[in-house]
């Protein structure tokens, strides 16, 4: 008797353990099959970023309205990951062309820059599609860097008419740097293991770590970070005319300087400057009195992404400093040519 007892209890136990899983299962189905027919039916231009109202530069935030705006660019993290890449800020663009920003609503980029650097094909690729966006819409990009801004970050804000900064803020590093390679063969021959790589082609399994290297076989790679260096160097000067050629390849190189020597050296513009004085400047070189304007951003999120992010947070909060690593040494980068500040 004990026994059925139990087992009814476990039975009924167990019903409503997996009635409630499916009706949270059923929802999400739902959820996801509702975003799905609305995505394969829509006839509209497909949306992407949530347009997001930050405050002016009285620290006041109001209503979008069909006013002049400033669109705020983060460029925050490292450049190339987490959609700070060229794809991103390009579909970015021109999506601020169109829905409630169309009508040529834009009339300035404010860039909020907060960066180590880092891909060299993303850095450049960002830097071109502002300066492109910059001419064919006559608008006015401003830099504000809180924090650092370096190497692929300087570069990005060559696109920039002025660069502004705060005055714990760190600038520079002007360089090219590839991933360190590792050779291993003299390893492997103690411990008696042999490989063997198969390719075609002079040169394919160039710096290969398994065997020992060849004089000059590293040359081609020289070359191209030569290439890369000198492109970097004549973008900055080209957009920074304070900033002396001469002595940035045989002085500066890639050091990074606090914010007031590096307005001394031609890096940027101004040091000592705040955010709501960044926006307040740039907001008068669009011709634009008191506050007439808005300043929004543009988030590439759902609701739903949103909803996962706050409990992702939440759940890593307690370890997160545990996990850290130096992002210029992301995994990610592997294999990749980096405009990136390494301390």
């Amino acid at each position: 008797m004990k026994d059925s007892i139990i087992q009814s209890a476990l039975r009924a136990f167990l019903i409503a353990l997996f009635t409630v899983i499916g009706g949270c299962l059923a929802i999400l189905l739902i959820i996801f099959g509702m975003s799905a027919f609305n995505t394969s039916t829509s006839t509209e231009p497909t949306k992407d970023f949530n347009i997001e109202v930050l405050a002016n530069a009285e620290g006041k935030r109001e209503a979008f309205s069909n006013q002049p705006v400033i669109l705020k660019i983060n460029i925050n993290g490292i450049v190339g990951l987490d959609k700070l890449d060229q794809h991103h800020i390009s579909q970015m663009l021109i999506q601020s062309r169109e829905g409630i920003l169309k009508n040529n609503l834009v009339k300035g980029i404010l860039l909020h820059i907060q960066t180590p650097g880092g891909t060299v094909t993303d850095a450049d690729g960002i830097y071109r599609t502002l300066k492109a966006y910059k001419h064919q819409y006559n608008v006015p990009i401003y830099a504000f860097v809180d924090g650092m801004c370096a190497s692929g970050g300087m570069y990005i804000a060559a696109a920039a008419d002025r660069v502004l900064a705060t005055d714990t803020s760190i600038i520079g590093s002007i360089g090219v740097i590839a991933p360190s390679v590792l050779n291993i063969s003299q390893l492997l021959e103690k411990l008696g293991i042999q490989s063997l790589t198969l390719y075609a082609g002079k040169g394919k399994d160039g710096l290969n770590p398994l065997r020992p290297w060849h004089a000059g076989e590293e040359n081609n790679y020289r070359e191209l970070i030569d290439y890369y260096y000198n492109e970097f160097v004549n973008i900055m000067t080209a957009n920074r005319p304070q900033l002396d050629k001469t002595k940035l390849i045989q002085e500066y190189g890639a050091k990074i300087f606090p914010a007031q020597q590096a307005k001394e050296l031609g890096y940027i513009d101004e040091s000592g400057v705040t955010l709501n004085e960044a926006i307040s400047q740039l907001a008068r070189q669009m011709s634009i009195e008191g506050p007439n304007y808005r300043v929004v951003q543009m988030q590439k999120e759902t609701w739903i992404s949103e909803i996962f992010k706050t409990q992702l947070k939440a759940l890593n909060s307690p370890i997160k400093h545990e996990l850290q690593i130096s992002p210029a040494y992301d995994p990610r980068l592997l294999g990749q040519f980096q405009y990136m500040f390494r301390p």
